[in-house]
């Protein structure tokens, strides 16, 4: 097999749903899949074209076989995800939209993922890799993970690997008081940073995509996504010049919003690696998170939108 020229890393779990649209406590009968933000856009990024890797750990329970079987179905390369005897797969429940939003429950403390550390990465391809994919889950896992995080930001330029992190603000993991300062540090080392509107104001106060790009003025890309509206890229040249980008996002009939913002960091960061203009970068995130939005499933499979031919050859060039 031939190396990934993208490496995503974090947690996936088993994902827990209702087979029919009732609430948790009168479901009587569940389905299991999988979820998690960095594998979902492994998962698109794969669909899409690219040599991809996810790397991670899982348990040795039929959860994370079921993990490993799944990202290995989508075309994703699970060379580099670990099985441990001393931790279990992490777990969740999703609650679909009954009326009040859709809601999930998490049982992750003390899973596989959350022992990654610095160690466990030595071995990833990462000097080979063009692009790294993390979030700002992984580094609310633990001690450990947040350590790993901020080693790969430090790394990734002299690997000679750039790194996109998307922000992903869990409430139920940690507190804003201990996230806010910390993804806005990690942030500050990563190459692409995405981050919804809604979450920059629960963290930071912002209340524009300026008031974000003031928080985070020397990133070469920043995307920030107002929810239905638009998405915002700021773009900065190697010569300090700098560009500002507005795509309006697509109308559609929304039946779970879990999972669009993974869709969107992968459409753009595809166009990104195959070097297509900023509009068409913002473009193709709202083209995949408007198919994701369409279905309860956190990845949704089938979109196509494969590399042309040319992007292809321009991403094995570099």
């Amino acid at each position: 097999m031939q190396a990934p020229t993208v490496v995503c890393f974090g947690e996936t779990m088993g994902m827990f749903t209702p087979t029919s649209s009732v609430p948790l406590d009168t479901a009587q009968a569940f389905t299991l899949g999988t979820g998690g933000a960095e594998s979902n856009v492994a998962m698109h990024l794969a669909e899409l074209g690219h040599r991809v890797a996810w790397a991670s750990s899982v348990g040795t329970d039929p959860v994370g076989t079921k993990i490993i079987d799944a990202l290995a179905n989508a075309g994703v390369d699970t060379r580099w995800v670990g099985r441990t005897t001393d931790a279990p797969t992490g777990l969740y429940l999703k609650e679909p939209d009954t009326g009040s939003g859709a809601h999930v429950f998490y049982y992750r403390r003390g899973s596989a993922a959350s022992t990654l550390k610095i160690a466990d990465a030595v071995g990833w391809p990462l000097a080979g890799a063009r692009w790294i994919h993390t979030t700002g889950i992984t580094p609310a896992l633990s001690a450990s993970c947040s350590e790993l995080v901020e080693h790969v930001l430090d790394h990734a330029a002299a690997w000679g690997a750039s790194v996109s992190f998307d922000i992903n603000y869990r409430p139920g993991i940690w507190s804003v008081d201990e996230a806010a300062p910390r993804l806005l540090a990690l942030a500050r080392k990563a190459t692409v940073v995405l981050v919804g509107l809604d979450e920059a104001a629960v963290l930071w106060g912002c209340g524009t995509a300026a008031d974000v790009r003031a928080l985070l003025p020397d990133l070469p890309y920043l995307v920030v996504k107002d929810s239905s509206i638009d998405a915002t890229e700021f773009a900065r040249a190697s010569d300090g010049t700098e560009t500002v980008t507005v795509v309006p996002a697509r109308a559609v009939d929304v039946v779970e919003p879990v999972g669009a913002g993974d869709a969107f960091a992968a459409g753009y960061l595809s166009s990104l690696i195959s070097a297509q203009t900023s509009a068409e970068r913002l473009e193709r995130g709202h083209s995949r998170a408007a198919w994701a939005l369409g279905s309860r499933e956190d990845f949704r499979a089938g979109l196509g939108q494969r590399m042309s031919a040319e992007e292809l050859a321009l991403e094995l060039r570099r």
